[in-house]
């Protein structure tokens, strides 16, 4: 297996219009391959929370459920930092997709403990529906690192915040997948498997279908990722660009042991400081979106206006961050924290908005619209941040540092746990009272890395 992941081995270096024309060819292959490729995870990520409906028909009560879909966000906010230290020493091109095939495996077996263990045997059933949303979110973990690997060694400094928000957007193209796949997989394939008996059509188009998908998706990545340039006898990026980050040397193009990468990144103040703000922007990022149906439906607003508010959000989402990676390449010369500063203000703005006019779906759609637009570009530019503070050889290891960080602390624990227990006892002004506490903790977290994007004006004033 670790024969592998491997890296390839350089090749001679080859230079020329020929070699300059074929950098850019490959360039554009694989980030279609990355972007592929991470669509697909997300083909095979969420599809249990597309099942709970069903499965009370099979004798399983909500709060079991519940347990359930609770671990693949756990597993996944661990896998992405612990993961991304192994992706950090292999091969991009072999390690994504062997995390897409195994999600998707993973995902295929869903089907067993409903099909052949049941409701009669409750206890073993949840349990193994746990360790296999589980295992999903582990092996999802594996997508954003090796991507992550991809855009370091193959796009520039001063160029990446926009790539990335274009690559960002594959989780919405392949998140918006899943619904019409399910629908459609039990459609046209759930009769082949169980006849007559419709009620069990939903495995193939919840589990099966997507998993096969995703398996023939992997394969599509694996033929189009190339690890590196210089695996590919070309220069690297920094040297075919001319732009390098600040703490780009030789030794950045070796392959470190996982004891010298974690050193490297646990010991950089200035990851810690994006880690910290990354969690307080998903705290806003989820507080609103898993929120927003409750509270609307709570103020009686009907649940079609609040689906297509949920909706709006997620979709507002693309030309936002397509808009802030630009923002930050061409505009800010290559530096993230002073966009993603400027977005969190207006984010702030919004909730102020939504909170004081509650009770108007008009407001509320607006500002909801708003805060997707605008929340987004900051949850891609930390990403992309992590990958320029820290070297190339470690930049998987950093963004899974803040995407741990963003997971678990923000998500799970402040967004769906400390938001609910707030909301419940203390009511829902208090909830906004905390969202925008969150933004203003994210700019302060995110100030503190202003100094060190400096150098990228001098580089810029130097190259003018």
């Amino acid at each position: 297996m670790w024969k592998l992941l491997t890296p390839p081995a350089y090749k001679a270096e080859q230079t020329g219009p020929e070699a300059d024309a074929r950098y850019k060819k490959l360039r554009w292959q694989v980030f279609l391959g990355i972007f592929i490729g991470y669509a697909g995870f997300y083909i095979v990520r969420k599809n249990f929370s597309m099942a709970i409906p069903m499965l009370a028909n099979f004798g399983f009560d909500k709060g079991e459920l519940g347990i359930v879909l609770s671990m693949n966000a756990i597993a996944y906010g661990f896998s992405k930092f612990i993961m991304a230290s192994i992706s950090d020493r292999s091969n991009a091109r072999a390690f994504l997709p062997l995390g897409l095939v195994m999600a998707a495996i993973s995902m295929l077996f869903m089907i067993v403990p409903i099909q052949w263990i049941g409701a009669d045997h409750k206890s073993l059933a949840i349990l193994l529906m746990a360790v296999l949303n589980f295992l999903v979110g582990w092996f999802n973990g594996m997508g954003w690192p090796p991507c992550g690997r991809v855009m370091t060694h193959w796009f520039s400094i001063k160029e990446r915040g926009t790539w990335m928000s274009f690559w960002n957007c594959a989780h919405n193209v392949g998140g918006a997948l899943v619904g019409p796949m399910a629908v459609y997989g039990a459609m046209w394939f759930g009769s082949w498997f169980y006849g007559a008996d419709a009620q069990r059509y939903f495995l193939i188009g919840t589990y099966a279908f997507p998993a096969a998908v995703a398996i023939l998706i992997a394969l599509l990545a694996y033929s189009m990722i190339r690890d590196t340039p210089q695996s590919c006898g070309l220069p690297s990026i920094e040297k075919w660009s001319g732009s390098a980050s600040k703490n780009y040397n030789e030794k950045a193009e070796q392959v470190l042991s996982t004891k010298e990468i974690f050193r490297i990144v646990l010991s950089n103040k200035f990851l810690w400081y994006i880690a910290f703000a990354n969690a307080f922007v998903y705290m806003v990022r989820y507080g609103c979106l898993d929120w927003a149906p409750t509270i609307l439906t709570e103020k009686g607003i009907d649940i079609k206006s609040a689906g297509w508010a949920y909706f709006a959000y997620e979709i507002a989402a693309i030309p936002g961050t397509i808009i802030c990676g630009w923002l930050s390449d061409k505009v800010f010369n290559g530096r993230r924290a002073l966009p993603t500063i400027l977005f969190m203000v207006l984010v702030a703005v919004a909730i102020v908005v939504y909170w004081q006019n509650i009770d108007n779906v008009n407001v509320v759609i607006g500002c909801l619209i708003a805060i997707g637009f605008l929340i987004y570009g900051p949850v891609m530019l930390i990403g992309v941040q992590a990958l320029d503070l820290a070297p190339k050889n470690a930049a998987g290891t950093a963004a899974g540092l803040t995407g741990f960080m963003g997971y678990v602390l923000g998500t799970a624990l402040l967004a769906n746990i400390v938001i609910g227990y707030v909301a419940e006892v203390a009511g829902w002004n208090w909830t906004f009272i905390l969202l925008i506490i969150a933004c203003l903790l994210s700019i302060l977290f995110m100030g503190l890395t202003y100094h060190e994007e400096q150098y990228l004006v001098k580089q810029q004033k130097n190259e003018a």
